[in-house]
Order: C-alpha cells, then sequence, then structure tokens
C-alpha cells in the first residue's frame, strides 16, 4: 500500500485510467500492454489499442461528453486485479443527460488485471450503455424505481 493515499499501486493506477480516460488524454494507452484484452456491452471483446480506438470513436458518436464520479467509486482488490464500481454522469449527442444514481443509467463495474510490471493486461467493463434510459420499453418494473 502506498502511504500516501492507503491504496496499492494497482488501485492508484486504475484512478489514473479514470483521470486520463475522463480528459481525453492520449496517453491512456501507455497505462496497457500492448496486447490488452477488454469488453465493453454491446461491443463485445476487444484486443489491443487499434479495436480499443474503435469503441472509442463508437461512443463519441453518440455522447457529448462523459465522465467518472471519483467520489462514488468503490475498489476491491487482489494481487493482480482491482474491481471498481462507481457512477457515471454525462449527455447525449441529442442532449440528454443522465448521472448514475438519479438516472436509470450511469452505473459500471470494471474489472483490472495487472502483468507483474504494473501494466493492464484486461479490463472489463460491466454497465448498460442505455445510460438514460432510452430503451424504456424494457424497463419491465416501471420508471417509479428508486436509482
Amino acid at each position: 500500500m502506498s502511504e500516501l493515499d492507503g491504496y496499492s499501486k494497482n488501485v492508484t493506477r486504475v484512478k489514473e485510467y479514470f483521470v486520463r480516460l475522463d480528459a481525453g488524454r492520449p496517453d491512456l494507452l501507455d497505462l496497457f500492454a500492448d496486447d490488452f484484452q477488454f469488453y465493453f456491452p454491446k461491443f463485445g471483446t476487444g484486443k489491443g489499442k487499434a479495436e480499443l480506438y474503435e469503441l472509442a470513436k463508437g461512443l463519441s458518436s453518440t455522447q457529448k461528453w462523459a465522465s467518472h464520479n471519483p467520489e462514488s467509486m468503490k475498489f476491491f482488490e487482489g494481487r493482480d486485479f482491482v474491481v471498481v464500481e462507481g457512477t457515471t454522469k454525462g449527455v447525449y449527442q441529442d442532449g440528454t443527460m443522465w448521472s448514475g444514481g438519479e438516472t436509470p443509467g450511469g452505473r459500471y463495474c470494471n474489472v483490472f488485471e495487472f502483468r507483474d510490471d504494473g501494466l493492464i493486461e484486461r479490463v472489463h467493463i460491466y454497465l448498460d450503455p442505455d445510460y438514460a434510459g432510452h430503451d424504456s420499453a424494457r424497463f419491465l418494473w416501471g420508471t417509479n424505481r428508486s436509482w
């Protein structure tokens, strides 16, 4: 554990991942091994930086912006993995806003696995990509639920 923030180097790396991701920083990819694997709902499983770029292009075509709420993050870790759950907020291209905990979507759980050198070798992202609840026909229990 780091004495500075009370977290391991892997949790610190995951926090840095979210900072770089939300800022759109190209050095985000420096956190990954060259042949890393990722999963994102509706995209499926991908491998490497080129396929991650393809995912990012698709998301940016539907979203004006999105960010992760650092204060909502909860971390669970083992020797070579970190699981984090939290919430996001953002705006679709059509102007619809979402905020996890206040709207139907916007909650996530990510599973990161690390190599011995500290690079991310796998990240699987679990969430409902219908952040704002546009797919209301599948709200089987109505929309008067606590989010």
